[in-house]
């Protein structure tokens, strides 16, 4: 079958960054799903996975993790879907990813597509929608049905894959009060269609732009941008007994002492926890998932989907890793069909 896939660990204008390849169809087992791939999606976790080093990978590495496709096959204890089953998921990062024409994953996280999307449209919507989910409802408690409704939310970065869902989830289930970062003309139109309330520039100084809104604190904020740039000013930003959860990896220590006088919760939020280390309640992101595939049938939620770069190869992929190298993308890229 064709894949996508690298031997090195290179530069994304390396000629051998990316290449196609033809590999074995692989065979579920235990309580996988044999996924034909339909469309899939690309996030920032592809290019660092794939510019990692410069070193030789032990193996073909196989990237991707965002897919909707239709089960091909089951495996012998799969008790979630059945062959022809309409999917879409995030995966594992611990087994060869989705950029292949079929894909292994275990039905334990993997929702049914949503009727209302096409294939590409659901591609976009998998690992952002868990990880802005798992973020707010999760690491920081807030209420999906409104208990903690009118609190601010400030999202940093919030015109990217996981800050688009995130607004639209803090606007239509918890009713909070929301604030997000974006910083050019075509960002900010973005954000505040998704329901953002007011907007700020994370280029800029954060405390003036905060305090001219009338809103000096925030009761949470979600760090979707730069934690190693953004994290110093963020006990300035963070209202007493709040909460702060970070997606990006620091590069350096973080200095959680500022946060104690204020009695502040930081966390991380990585939505390959549950699948990396297979938690007991792993089935907890095929249930998300459902959720979430009724929230976009209802049009309570909206897809990501900005731009389909055409084929899943080599070519196309390397432009949607460009492009997210580069910056500035807004929504998510999507590419479809072998």
């Amino acid at each position: 079958m064709k894949a996508v896939g690298f031997y090195k660990y290179l530069p994304i204008e390396h000629p051998e960054s990316l290449l196609d390849v033809e590999v074995e169809t692989p065979q579920p087992s235990g309580r996988d799903l044999l996924v034909e791939v339909k469309a899939i999606s690309v996030n920032p976790v592809d290019t660092k996975r794939r510019a990692a080093g410069p070193r030789l990978a032990n193996a073909l590495k196989v990237l991707g993790w965002d897919a909707a496709g239709v089960v091909a096959a089951a495996g012998p204890e799969a008790e979630l879907f059945k062959p022809g089953d309409k999917v879409y998921y995030a995966g594992s990062n611990q087994r060869p990813g989705a950029n292949s024409q079929l894909h292994l994953v275990d039905e334990r996280i993997v929702g049914t597509k949503p009727d209302n999307l096409s294939f590409a449209e659901a591609a976009a919507m998998p690992l952002t929608t868990i990880t802005a989910w798992e973020a707010m409802f999760e690491r920081m408690g807030i209420s999906k049905s409104g208990t903690h409704a009118g609190r601010r939310l400030l999202i940093l970065g919030g015109a990217g894959g996981v800050g688009s869902i995130a607004i639209q989830l803090a606007k239509k289930l918890a009713r909070l009060t929301v604030i997000a970062s974006a910083s050019r003309p075509d960002s900010i139109a973005w954000v505040k269609g998704l329901g953002a309330d007011a907007v700020v520039d994370h280029t800029q100084p954060l405390p003036e732009q905060m305090a001219a809104l009338g809103a000096p604190e925030a009761d949470y904020i979600f760090c979707c941008n730069d934690t190693d740039r953004i994290f110093p000013v963020l006990p300035r930003l963070i209202a007493p007994q709040g909460r702060i959860c970070s997606i990006v990896r620091t590069l350096r220590p973080v200095d959680l002492a500022p946060l104690q006088e204020k009695s502040v919760g930081f966390s991380w939020e990585g939505m390959f926890t549950r699948s990396t280390f297979r938690t007991p309640d792993m089935q907890a992101q095929h249930n998300l998932l459902e959720d979430a595939a009724g929230l976009l049938e209802a049009g309570t939620l909206v897809t990501t989907f900005r731009d389909n770069l055409g084929m899943i190869c080599a070519a196309t992929l390397k432009q949607a890793h460009q492009r997210i190298e580069h910056g500035h993308v807004i929504g998510k890229l999507v590419l479809e069909g072998f």
